[in-house]
């Protein structure tokens, strides 16, 4: 089910066959008034008892084909729960067992035609929608045309009529088809809707016009077809990213091309230059450089040898190289992406949600008008029938909004794809939307701020030992510790090639720092307390350790038996990206806090260096939790972390941002936002995308409801004619879908 607004939210895994409340091109108009209820989730789906069975159904485009199977199979016995999939066009029902034959006769006599898939629905693409024949619409249009040459040139009026009974009997016959099924079960869609004006005008003689309108909506209804299909294809065109094949090794050490969702994972794929790779895995020979950016929208290529991951759809640009398989095609990282986008379609926004609550109320409203327009004018005020009848009908054509329906979906689901290009994964409209109120954003340290992998930064010799002959006694002893900062201290020598020593009787000192004998000697390598401990603390050396610690370093020092022979300063240093970030959400009016388990000193070391506002130190993952609670008074709240460690904040922050999360399960199951490489300043790509979408969300519906009030007067004032009706009707459909779709074409821009 689709969160709500309300902030005390949880992470939780996205379905993977999610219902998708957006406009789906291929057969129908998607306007319907009547907006079902919030469908099933998956996990209610897999909690309720009974069989599950995906059907597949070509003819379910968009909602006006959902609000008609639900109102049918809803009041049937034996049925547990309901799940549309409206991107895949597939219906899960959860049923008793003896039920499927009814479920599957009720849809038929829809008029629909149902196909039980196998157990992995998501797997199986839905079919494209049959080809449109033209020609029968070119005859229509030329009929309609001569309809009204005839009506004006006075010919005769059997002719007008023959005319246009042939115009609506090629244009219109699908319409009046679905518009009887709609009436029979008491839903009054736009099918609906059309069919009784059409009828109605030709049974007050307007032939031109009745023919005339006919041809206008179909027309109309092929073209928003057309355009709607970038926003579809926009989230089918990320499954296009890995190729279907791919190179395997066979038991006898040949190479064999296999469908790459028959390669089971450890297998072993070869990729030449050039090769989109098909499946994710950990390289095991060769070494090259990976184009990554249909995945992370990083504009750099990235450096691979053995050992490193690589991931479905990125591009080898140069070397050969194999790699061992780690997951199958149904669960790559691509796979995961494409699943999550879809399931983030059936999250409705809070703008989605008005405007269905809106349509529910608003045709009926001028339904019940213009039944009132017909028949009280006559009775009560004496007017003609004809003349009020007529403006009644008009007044059908303007009852469904079918612009303001269209137009959230389109935006919202334009607005998810562009994210998905860019690397930004958003689970949801609600994310999407509320992303433009952000007021304050958390930031975890280390890996989000950071690079999470100290170095060494400074090195001071401080008795008369030449330099080169302290780095090499410490970083001896370093190199037998696996802390991390006598790990970045060996690191650092092993970069500079500083000799090694033997070092004999070897100790570890729990909190302290490690001791050795090296050529007969003792020394010491360890932080400010052991400093202490062996007595060789001084106010001048004091001094320089509370600087060095001031700066956000860790100090260590080798010692001897008699003095500090040298100061060691240790930083996990700072991406250059995390101050761009800062800066352009702070330009946006984002203020930001970080909060980390460091001593504050280190704490607001980082935070000045790369302009934080605020910064806590000494937090346990309670408190950071405690922290994104106290901010929540302020305004909307946002939290960056590893989507695991800091899981309390996430899950208490308004929007939760999971960093570097390509293949990485848990993040993207978990956050409502998944950047998919380190870079931070996506959250700020993500708030100028959220008030992008926003401008165009209210650009649109006040495009749908100006010209629905508007035709809506000229109608009651006796200029509105039905044709003028249409134009405008799907004239604002086709509108509001190219505003929505420009959002597609801002995919590379920042």
């Amino acid at each position: 089910m689709a969160r709500c607004c309300n902030h005390d939210h949880h992470p939780g895994p996205a379905p993977s066959q999610a219902p998708v409340h957006s406009h789906d091109p291929g057969h129908d108009h998607c306007c319907d008034h009547d907006t079902p209820a919030p469908q099933a989730s998956a996990a209610a789906l897999d909690a309720a008892a009974g069989t599950r069975s995906a059907i597949r159904i070509t003819q379910m485009d968009c909602p006006t084909e959902e609000a008609l199977i639900r109102n049918k199979l809803g009041a049937m016995e034996g049925i547990a729960a309901l799940d549309f999939n409206l991107m895949q066009r597939v219906l899960t029902v959860v049923h008793a067992p003896e039920q499927l034959p009814r479920i599957l006769a009720a849809i038929r006599t829809l008029d629909f035609e149902p196909e039980l898939l196998g157990d992995d629905a998501s797997s199986q693409p839905a079919a494209p929608p049959a080809p449109t024949r033209w020609w029968p619409l070119a005859l229509a249009g030329a009929a309609a045309l001569g309809a009204e040459a005839v009506d004006w040139l006075a010919g005769p009026v059997w002719l007008a009529a023959a005319l246009a009974i042939t115009a609506v009997a090629l244009s219109g016959l699908t319409t009046y088809r679905k518009g009887w099924v709609a009436i029979r079960n008491g839903n009054l869609n736009i099918n609906a809707l059309m069919s009784i004006a059409v009828t109605g005008a030709l049974l007050l003689g307007q032939w031109p016009e009745a023919a005339m309108v006919m041809v206008l909506f179909t027309v109309a209804e092929l073209i928003e077809a057309r355009s709607l299909d970038r926003a579809r294809n926009a989230i089918a065109g990320l499954l296009q990213l890995a190729p279907e094949q791919a190179t395997v090794r066979q038991p006898d050490g040949g190479w064999l091309a296999m469908d790459a969702t028959a390669i089971a994972p450890d297998s072993t794929v070869r990729v030449r230059p050039g090769e989109r790779l098909a499946l994710d895995g950990v390289i095991v020979a060769g070494r090259s450089t990976l184009d990554q950016s249909p995945i992370t929208g990083e504009s750099l290529p990235v450096d691979k040898a053995e050992g490193d991951a690589v991931f479905a759809g990125t591009i080898n640009q140069a070397g050969s190289f194999e790699y061992s398989v780690t997951a199958a095609a149904g669960n790559s990282t691509l796979a995961r992406i494409i699943h999550a986008v879809e399931a983030a379609q059936g999250a409705r926004a809070p703008t989605q949600r008005f405007v269905d609550r809106f349509a529910r109320v608003y045709t009926p409203l001028v339904f019940a008008l213009a039944l009132a327009v017909a028949v009280v004018p006559p009775l009560v005020l004496g007017g003609g029938w004809y003349d009020w009848v007529y403006k009644a009908l008009v007044l059908l054509v303007i009852a469904c909004p079918c612009a303001l329906v269209i137009s959230t979906p389109v935006t919202i689901v334009s607005g998810l794809a562009t994210a998905a290009r860019r690397g930004i994964l958003i689970k949801g409209g609600v994310y999407l939307e509320q992303g433009r109120t952000l007021r304050w954003l958390a930031l975890d340290k280390t890996g989000t701020l950071t690079h999470g992998k100290p170095v060494q930064t400074d090195f001071e010799p401080r008795a008369d030992l030449p330099a080169a002959t302290c780095r090499a006694l410490a970083a001896s002893l370093a190199r037998r510790s696996d802390h991390p900062v006598s790990l970045a201290i060996a690191q650092a020598a092993d970069a500079d090639g500083v000799p090694r020593h033997e070092v004999d009787a070897f100790a570890a000192l729990a909190g302290r720092g490690v001791q050795g004998r090296i050529d007969n000697a003792d020394y010491w390598l360890g932080n400010h307390r052991l400093i202490e401990e062996l007595g060789r603390c001084s106010p001048e050396l004091e001094a320089r350790l509370d600087a060095l610690e001031r700066q956000g370093r860790s100090v260590v020092a080798l010692l001897d038996a008699q003095r500090v022979l040298a100061l060691f300063a240790v930083a996990d240093t700072v991406k250059d990206s995390s101050r761009a970030a800062v800066a352009e959400l702070h330009a946006l009016g984002v203020n930001t806090v970080m909060l980390t388990g460091d001593n504050p000193h280190t704490a607001q070391a980082i935070a000045d260096q790369v302009g934080i506002d605020q910064a806590r130190g000494n937090l346990l993952p309670d408190d950071k939790r405690a922290a994104v609670e106290s901010l929540s008074a302020q305004g909307t709240v946002g939290m960056v972390g590893d989507g695991i460690n800091d899981a309390p904040a996430l899950a208490r922050a308004d929007i939760g941002f999971a960093m570097g999360a390509m293949g990485t399960d848990t993040a993207i199951e978990t956050a409502d936002v998944a950047l998919m490489d380190d870079d931070l300043r996506k959250v700020a790509a993500f708030v100028r995308l959220s008030r992008r979408t926003h401008a165009v969300l209210v650009q649109n519906i006040t495009l749908a409801l100006g010209i629905k009030a508007v035709f809506l007067l000229l109608t009651l004032a006796g200029l509105g004619t039905m044709w003028m009706a249409v134009f405008a009707d799907v004239g604002a459909s086709l509108l509001v879908v190219g505003n929505g779709l420009r959002l597609l074409r801002q995919g590379k821009a920042n």
